[in-house]
């Protein structure tokens, strides 16, 4: 089963161009609207309390993919036709990637080690974010990682190919451990998916960290609990915080999109592994943000990624957290 979709040749196509992102022309006639950074550095972290813990989202950077590979269950007309309504390129899409830091108690928790330079130029910030954020990583006492996607584990390993935070304890899931470990899934793939298994494989492997494994419900550190969010790949896991009477979920790439995560829960990309099981594990989220008025953090959402969840008759609307300076 080949579940790394777009091809490399794809990524490898959209990220020469990444940085050159504009914004569609959604209204025949009228002048493209043209919205890019400001010319003073951006911000790379956001810092919020929930209850008694400090959150920071730190950007890893960002990546452009083709569109082709979103919402393959849906009519092609049907899905660029929503995403110029809501203002966004048809053609590529662009995604950020947040990465939570969270202190709480004696534990520093960071979600997921980003791509490091294995991926995109674009990506590989995170360190630098974590030093203008003043976290000292030699500090962080847990590595939960959702899932072993190149954007979400390749920046495990430093130039020695040696683990970049070794004195941390590193946590898995025990079904996402097992899958990209089997024997022969390397040779069971399309050839240009190969590198993904192979990269998966070899941060697994690397030296200098001793996996735990973990399912349901286990805690890897007081108001920090498991969650299983199967589907995008066969052992995704999202991250339950709470403390006091807050609560936050880091949901990985459980919700995959800004956008159609809420209002099209129903679609699918074709880069996830059980296609139904991701969209059964992304409306549990959903359900429980919106009934609960739980904080979610969206790897890929428009940084830095925070907010809430509100029903909108049978679909759902992303409310995201409103940028506080400091008084």
């Amino acid at each position: 089963m080949s579940i790394l979709k777009p091809s490399r040749r794809d990524i490898l196509k959209l990220a020469s161009v990444a940085p050159a992102f504009t914004l569609p022309a959604v209204l025949p006639g009228k002048a493209q609207a043209r919205l890019g950074a400001p010319e003073a550095a951006n911000p790379g972290y956001f810092r919020f309390m929930l209850g008694e813990a400090r959150v920071t989202i730190l950007s890893d950077g960002f990546f452009s993919l083709p569109t082709t590979g979103t919402a393959v269950n849906a009519e092609r007309d049907e899905v660029e036709k929503f995403l110029t309504e809501h203002f966004l390129d048809p053609k590529a899409g662009y995604s950020h990637t947040n990465h939570a830091f969270i202190e709480l108690g004696d534990a520093k928790v960071l979600v997921d080690v980003g791509s490091g330079n294995r991926f995109f130029d674009t990506t590989g910030k995170l360190f630098d974010n974590m030093e203008a954020a003043g976290i000292d990583p030699s500090e962080i006492t847990h590595v939960f990682m959702t899932h072993a996607h190149p954007d979400h584990i390749w920046g495990i390993r430093d130039d020695f190919d040696e683990a970049i935070l070794p004195d941390a304890s590193y946590f898995i899931g025990e079904a996402e451990h097992d899958y990209w470990m089997q024997d022969g899934l390397a040779n069971s793939v399309a050839p240009e998916d190969q590198q993904f298994v192979v990269g998966a494989v070899n941060s697994i492997n690397v030296e200098g960290a001793e996996w735990q494994m973990v399912k349901e419900g286990d805690e890897i550190a007081p108001g920090m609990r498991v969650m299983e969010s199967f589907g995008h790949t066969p052992g995704h896991l999202s991250l339950h915080v709470s403390s006091g009477d807050k609560e936050m979920i880091v949901t990985g790439d459980a919700l995959s999109h800004g956008w159609l995560s809420f209002a099209r829960p129903e679609w699918y990309n074709s880069i996830d592994a059980l296609p139904e099981v991701t969209v059964a594990s992304r409306r549990a989220i959903l359900d429980r943000a919106a009934a609960d008025r739980v904080t979610l953090v969206g790897y890929h959402f428009p940084f830095p990624g925070v907010g809430h969840v509100m029903r909108d008759g049978e679909e759902y609307r992303y409310v995201p957290a409103l940028w506080q300076f400091p008084s």
